[in-house]
């Protein structure tokens, strides 16, 4: 049995009560891009994104979030940090508790500082990762039974090892798997589409990390499509892959389509930018 606190209001619940919310949000923490975002990091440059195409990207964004039901909350640009706009590196939110993160990337790191606030006042209870560890969030995948961790270039082991200790002590399970070398972070080519149902790369799939869910692969040659977000009812992924949104309309979900083509010149996804809470 773990607490849940809301709002300062302790409530016991039992862990496989916390993991149906896996993909349940009642709120969304975002940040607005600032015009530093041409200095932001990129694995491979495909060009600088266009600062007022990301602004109405991100406004179209936050309006998908509204739609499936979370509240948002809206934080304001920082310019000192490029990619300030990917919020969720910065922390693991689970209805108990909230875990700030540590990025590898070292440009990153003061971004835990300016979010840690936010989080201290909807959380009563907030960890921290520490050093030497690093951590980031695109590399961790909430499931209906577990909590998986990828190792990266981002992620490594010191990391993993404090946010396990952590998360065991919540009352979570928690399992550590690797990420091809190719792919930035874990969620690069993964979602969560239901407690055991995961949207995933044939590349990601072959390593053997889904054994035991349900795994629906995206379209050949639309790999970028795996970074989507479930949230409450709606599927939000990035626009341009009509196969991909197809095969999830034929299984049954409802789809949202966001246009992503200057967060992906930064590496960044439709998971990268928010933090999706249940404060219930």
């Amino acid at each position: 049995m773990v607490w849940l606190y809301t709002f300062g209001l302790k409530t016991t619940y039992l862990r496989s009560e916390i993991m149906e919310y896996s993909y349940q949000f009642t709120h969304a923490i975002v940040r607005k891009p600032a015009r530093s975002i041409s200095k932001g990091l990129r694995a491979v440059d495909i060009g600088s994104p266009d600062y007022d195409q990301m602004i109405s990207d991100h406004k179209d964004y936050v309006e998908a979030l509204t739609l499936a039901g979370a509240e948002v909350i809206n934080l304001n640009e920082l310019d000192k940090f490029p990619d300030g706009q990917f919020v969720e590196d910065t922390a693991l939110c689970l209805p108990n508790a909230a875990i700030l993160m540590r990025p590898g990337a070292p440009s990153r790191l003061g971004e835990v500082d300016e979010i840690a606030p936010k989080l201290r006042e909807l959380f009563t209870e907030v960890y921290e990762i520490e050093e030497p560890g690093h951590i980031e969030g695109g590399d961790i995948l909430v499931t209906g039974k577990e909590i998986l961790v990828g190792r990266s270039a981002r992620t490594d082991e010191k990391g993993v090892s404090q946010l396990s200790d952590i998360v065991t002590a919540l009352g979570y399970v928690m399992r550590e798997v690797f990420t091809p070398p190719e792919i930035l972070h874990f969620k690069t080519d993964c979602s969560l589409l239901g407690p055991n149902e995961i949207l995933s790369t044939k590349r990601l799939k072959a390593s053997g990390c889904f054994d035991g869910y349900k795994v629906i692969n995206v379209a050949d040659g639309e790999e970028a499509a795996a970074n989507a977000i479930r949230v409450n009812d709606y599927v939000i992924m990035p626009a341009g892959f009509s196969k991909t949104k197809a095969i999830l309309e034929d299984h049954g979900y409802k789809v949202k389509a966001i246009n992503n083509t200057e967060c992906a010149k930064l590496d960044g996804g439709m998971s990268c930018l928010s933090l999706r809470l249940n404060l219930m």
